[in-house]
């Protein structure tokens, strides 16, 4: 299909169109007595913690402070959420109040602390316990945390958030979020979309671990294979200027990729635990070496990981330490090198890999942002490797860390998109000339501001800030092998100084700089999209050439559909025309393979509203490429 023509099939000025309410089947399954019990931070288990998933009172107050609406919701489920019960948009103008009551039968005479932990809460937060402040956060995809102790009473206590979402009206990191949806924008979101939960811990305790691979013996004529690996291990706790020793039991590697399988906390790590292999001590907030022999390495086919035991023995009277978690890592290297015939290449562990991605935006017609289960999510990737994928983009969204933890155990690589945001976004010019630009190669510099919706200072200190605790946060996944930091040009700014700050924070992944246009000869690939043009692929003599998204086709399937409107590059009418064509292009794709295509992200994994250009339907019910679908229009 030609540009011309596809832009035909796109309405520039959309009209007015019914949508209706799609469920997935766990969603019809949600017990709002048990909302995502699972532990949301996999790779930093505590044995005890307090879920405050569930029922929730909202209050929504206009710009004058007078109450619009109130209620109950379902937590973490935002408002504009079916799953949440609550119905309604909250507006850039308006402010939401959403509480609960927290019991307590003692408050802890030991020095032990109440840390309160958000997964994510869009846009602007302030959190209160009994009227008291604990803490303030501003981004609508990251964690936050709250020691609460010194704001608790003995009783009733009464929590408390201020929330408010400015949502595309800012320059704030907003995602596919519109206001107004439609065509490759969605419904926006607010509030609490990700797990709340409680935990106590001691007055020392573990406040985040992080791996790094220090060395690599290679066995001798081997390709790909390891004598040794030397890692290095950083256990940070909260005291940030005292060394704490600290234990270390590492197990021996193991594989938890059975698909078949909802795999808890519980049961991975109680009931599925290898022996211990090593011994390991040292102190807190400093990098403790750790020697592994013949080490298993992680990759698609076999996800090997290791886990451990982390002891903080800082002693007590009547305590052997004062903190424990358990975590894991994994051994994997991620690399470009070229080839025999001088073409640059992704390698894994050694060995030539081609990277066979699809896009995944991480939207439920039930639940927008958040999956409706632990389920849901493995159900995803599950079927992206049975497809055949064995790469997924997320797509300008962060998901919660459990989704992380199960293409760690599955054995799915990840490139991670950073949250897009800036200013005004200029469709003539950032959708639709760089399309037309990106054909011949055509290419600008990043220091159009205004074009690029990156004016605000604030704007752009605030991405900074958002790209180092992104890396910081999902660095350690042995699933993430790239770092997608613009997207379409939206947004970006200083791409080389900001790559080269990235680079320094993860060594151990690549980086895809500007994905689609706008190349700034920076990052370790050319990243490419094509959706309306002949597919080609130029090799350069360093960077990788990928194919960052193509496809896009759309074909809808009744019943199945979210919206009147149908948005995507490409219109099939019937499924054995959409499934040709799908055939045809993975054909021309595996051609550019073998001209030194080096990966590939085919769009997308599902239909998100008006967007039906996904092989799955929106509501996970219709494979288009396998199910049995009658020709309909």
């Amino acid at each position: 299909m030609n540009l011309l023509a596809a832009l035909a099939s796109v309405r520039i000025f959309p009209r007015k169109a019914s949508h209706q309410t799609l469920t997935t089947r766990w969603g019809k399954a949600l017990d709002p007595q048990h909302i995502l019990e699972e532990y949301p931070r996999p790779q930093m288990i505590r044995d005890q913690y307090i879920n405050l998933n569930g029922e929730w009172n909202y209050t929504v107050l206009s710009e004058k402070n007078t109450i619009t609406k109130e209620g109950t919701l379902l937590v973490p489920f935002s408002p504009e959420a079916p799953l949440s019960g609550a119905g309604f948009q909250l507006k850039p103008h308006e402010k939401m109040l959403c509480e609960r009551l927290l019991s307590v039968k003692c408050l802890p005479s030991d020095g032990s602390r109440c840390i309160l932990h958000f997964g994510a809460v869009d846009q602007y937060a302030k959190v209160l316990v009994n009227g008291k402040v604990v803490v303030s956060h501003i981004g609508g995809y990251l964690p936050f945390s709250a020691d609460i102790t010194d704001a608790l009473q003995v009783g009733c206590n009464t929590l408390t958030v201020h929330i408010e979402d400015r949502s595309d009206t800012s320059y704030h990191s907003v995602g596919k979020q519109k206001l107004k949806r439609g065509g490759m924008f969605y419904t926006a979101q607010s509030g609490i979309w990700q797990s709340v939960w409680l935990e106590e811990v001691s007055d020392k305790w573990v406040k985040h671990i992080d791996t790094r691979i220090k060395k690599y013996v290679e066995k001798e004529r081997s390709e790909g294979c390891l004598e040794t690996v030397k890692i290095e291990i950083y256990v940070e706790s909260n005291k940030i200027n005292e060394k704490i020793p600290v234990e270390i039991e590492i197990r021996f590697p193991e594989i938890y990729s059975d698909s078949g399988s909802n795999l808890t906390e519980t049961e991975s790590f109680l009931q599925r635990l290898p022996e211990v292999m090593m011994t390991v001590q040292g102190k807190t907030n400093s990098w403790i070496e750790v020697e592994i022999p013949n080490p298993k390495c992680w990759n698609c086919e076999k996800p090997y990981l290791y886990y451990m035991h982390v002891k903080m023995q800082g002693y007590r009277p009547g305590n052997v330490c004062v903190d424990e978690v358990e975590s894991y890592f994994a051994i994997r290297r991620f690399e470009i090198k070229n080839d025999r015939h001088n073409i640059p290449r992704m390698y894994l562990n050694g060995k030539e890999h081609f990277q066979k991605g699809v896009l995944d935006q991480g939207y439920w017609p039930d639940g927008l942002y958040t999956g409706p289960s632990d389920e849901a999510l493995i159900f995803d990737i599950c079927e992206m490797k049975r497809m055949g994928f064995n790469m997924v983009r997320k797509h300008i969204k962060i998901e919660p860390e459990r989704w992380y933890y199960h293409c760690d155990r599955l054995g799915m690589i990840v490139w991670q998109d950073m949250v897009n945001g800036g200013e005004r976004y200029h469709h003539w010019f950032v959708t639709y000339l760089a399309n037309v630009m990106s054909w011949p190669g055509l290419t600008m510099k990043d220091n159009h501001s205004r074009l690029l919706s990156r004016q605000n200072q604030d704007g752009r200190n605030e991405f900074v800030r958002e790209v180092k605790e992104t890396i910081k946060l999902l660095k350690n996944h042995p699933s993430i092998c790239t770092w997608v930091i613009f997207n379409e040009g939206w947004g970006q700014f200083e791409t080389k100084k900001i790559t080269d700050m990235v680079r320094n924070l993860d060594p151990g992944s690549m980086i895809d700089s500007a994905s689609g246009w706008f190349d700034q000869g920076t990052g370790d690939f050319q990243s490419v999209h094509n959706y309306f043009f002949p597919l080609k692929v130029k090799p350069e003599k360093i960077r990788a050439a990928v194919l960052s998204e193509y496809g896009g086709f759309t074909f809808g399937v009744e019943g199945h559909v979210a919206s009147e409107k149908k948005y995507g590059y490409g219109s099939y009418k019937t499924v054995s025309k959409y499934k040709k064509a799908y055939e045809q292009l993975e054909d021309k794709v595996i051609h550019l393979k073998e001209k030194g295509l080096c990966g590939c992200v085919y769009t997308q994994w599902s239909d998100i509203e008006d967007e039906i250009n996904g092989i799955y339907t929106y509501d996970r019910k219709i494979n288009k490429l396998e199910n049995d679908v009658s020709d309909v229009r």
